[in-house]
């Protein structure tokens, strides 16, 4: 059974141009047409960074702190959070940067070219809809809002003033995942037929005191937790769902939001993900298996506490019985969110409609209201 290192063809000296003006709008690049809705894996361009001080992040906790060390040097002009002394925590590391709690002053600043938004669910399709209102290309966390009518009035007013807008679903940037979509682009693995994807965690002491099991803050539980970086992934292979089945249940924390989804989804043509999340997971877990006609690919583990990433390729042989097997095997971290950012700023040097942007995840929040509904619950 051979092991191969895990290595994906990704330049990381390639930092893109942020000097293109905002206004007027310009027209959009679309991305080429592939099978399936997978990462554009051609080497990244080389650009020079030409714009000191033109990107903001809004939110400055643990993942406004984490996107802020992978942004290239200089380019960091304000953090903004509504405690000023964590915007200065983090601005402090920053030459330059200005720590303010007046997201007003941020957006009005004419320098900003781009908005990273990494703040509570409830707060991401305000603040995201002002930043594309100003014009600010926006990355911004999954899932970009609390319900898919958010997303969708943020896609009115970017189609207006030309702003871009990504949304935060880096697991995509995993290296098992760039991966797959290699090999699914280059192997002739036959033609997808469904997926089976669990994703978990144990929660911690006081778990449903915090603010993802907050109905307010959160829109919602473990569904539009981990839920939706499942989705997101299957859309990514099979392509939009079209039939939605499944339930939303709180079967052991003492919260009024969901802590299991079982999902069942269906595209036009009857492909299938079935999908479960849980925060009742006692051991932490993470299994994504996508079914070809001729192989069969596995992706387990997200590093730390989920274990050691690993993509198993199960190739089927002409007279069947057990498959070639191959393991890629991932030690050296998690890279998503440096490959995350580096797409994003990718996007706005060629303006290019980013994917997933506002469109999958409006589709990805429409399935989850539906479920919602379906199991009684209305946040």
């Amino acid at each position: 059974m051979p092991i191969a290192p895990g290595i994906c063809p990704v330049n990381k000296n390639s930092v893109p141009s942020l000097a293109r003006p905002l206004n007027p709008p310009v027209p959009r690049r679309a991305r080429p047409a592939y099978p399936v809705h997978f990462l554009d894996l051609r080497r990244p361009r080389y650009m020079q960074v030409q714009s000191s001080n033109s990107f903001a992040i809004v939110g400055c906790g643990l993942i406004g702190a984490r996107r802020a060390t992978f942004l290239p040097p200089g380019l960091l002009g304000y953090t903004c959070d509504i405690y000023l002394e964590k915007a200065k925590e983090v601005a402090n590391r920053y030459e330059g940067c200005i720590a303010t709690d007046s997201l007003e002053l941020v957006l009005n600043d004419a320098r900003i070219q781009a908005v990273i938004v990494a703040a509570a669910n409830v707060s991401l399709g305000p603040i995201t809809l002002e930043a594309v209102r100003h014009g600010k290309h926006v990355l911004v966390e999954k899932p970009g809002g609390i319900g898919p009518m958010q997303l969708a009035e943020i896609e009115s007013v970017a189609v207006t003033t030309g702003a871009l807008v990504r949304i935060g679903y880096n697991h995509r940037f995993h290296p098992g995942f760039r991966k797959a979509y290699e090999l699914v682009q280059h192997e002739g693995l036959g033609e997808v037929m469904f997926i089976r994807g669990r994703y978990g965690h144990g929660g911690r002491v006081g778990y449903d005191r915090e603010w993802r099991m907050d109905p307010v803050q959160g829109g919602g539980g473990e569904l539009i937790d981990q839920g939706v970086h499942l989705i997101d992934l299957a859309a990514s292979f099979l392509g939009e769902f079209v039939t939605i089945d499944g339930h939303a249940i709180t079967y052991f924390w003492d919260t009024q939001v969901d802590d299991n989804a079982f999902l069942n989804l269906r595209t036009a043509t009857g492909k299938t993900a079935w999908l479960h999340v849980s925060c009742t997971e006692w051991k932490n877990l993470f299994s994504f298996e996508i079914y070809f006609k001729h192989a069969k690919l596995h992706i387990e583990g997200l590093g730390g506490s989920y274990g050691l990433e690993r993509l198993y390729y199960y190739k089927m042989l002409p007279e069947m019985g057990p498959p070639e097997t191959i393991i890629y095997e991932f030690p050296r971290g998690d890279s998503s969110w440096k490959l995350e950012l580096d797409e994003f700023l990718e996007d706005i040097a060629l303006h290019r409609i980013p994917v997933p942007g506002l469109k999958e995840g409006r589709k990805t929040l429409e399935i989850v209201e539906a479920i919602y509904r379906k199991s009684g619950y209305e946040f």
